[in-house]
């Protein structure tokens, strides 16, 4: 018999998990509730009701955390040129062409943020294997892939996120920390769902978000009622 935690036993004496929260009141709970030894991360998941199958029920976008999201960004922008230069004395803390790649190839991956110029997505669509699963392919629709590369840089570093759907209909998203003020969280929570609600495809009929929970790393996940959010 597995043994829990005294920190385990004071989550459960505090939240009722066949509760559905208000998302002020949840943030609350989520701020109460006894801390981990480190600064945890607030996540929030989004199950919409969509078919990710058909290519016009994808759901993607960007959003521009007010508070930013907490996460260290290190960045990487593939770039030819000038633009290595441009995107170093803008805040990228690395930049190249062919070298870089091959880098990333040969299993380097201490980054967490990806850009590049149009001129490189050529040789960057070969590390899709590496880029893919991690969520960090470029994107022109995340504004990622493009030749203002200061531009780039300043909303990423500012706190812009993208947010995608995944096969099981599902947006999965780190929006802040839980050493954020209540207010900062809030703020950023309803950014992201305010950008998901306005990313609802036309095709997509009836209700739009099925359930939402916000969770930390090590905390308890809380749902949250949904019907002023499918209304908006």
């Amino acid at each position: 018999m597995v043994r829990k935690s005294k920190r385990c036993k004071q989550i459960q004496d505090m939240v009722d998990t066949n509760k559905t929260y208000g998302l002020e009141e949840a943030v609350e709970v989520l701020k109460k509730v006894p801390a981990a030894k480190f600064d945890e991360s607030v996540d929030i998941s989004i199950k919409l009701t969509v078919d990710p199958k058909k290519a016009d029920q994808q759901v993607r976008g960007t959003v521009s955390l007010p508070h930013g999201s907490g996460k260290k960004v290190v960045l990487v922008v593939f770039a030819k040129g000038n633009k290595i230069q441009e995107a170093l004395d803008a805040g990228a803390d690395y930049a190249g062409a062919e070298e870089l790649i091959e880098k990333v190839k040969n299993g380097w991956t201490d980054f967490t943020a990806v850009m590049a110029t149009p001129d490189m997505m050529r040789e960057v669509g070969k590390l899709g294997k590496v880029l893919g699963p991690r969520g960090l392919m470029p994107s022109p629709k995340a504004g990622t892939v493009t030749n203002d590369v200061g531009r780039g840089i300043q909303e990423i570093r500012s706190g812009k996120i993208e947010f995608k759907v995944d096969k099981s209909a599902v947006i999965n998203n780190q929006v802040a920390k839980i050493s954020f003020s209540k207010q900062q969280i809030l703020d950023n929570l309803n950014s992201v769902i305010q950008a998901v609600v306005r990313a609802r495809p036309s095709s997509a009929k009836g209700s739009y978000i099925k359930s939402l929970v916000i969770s930390t790393t090590m905390g308890p996940g809380l749902s949250i009622a949904t019907q002023s959010f499918v209304n908006a």
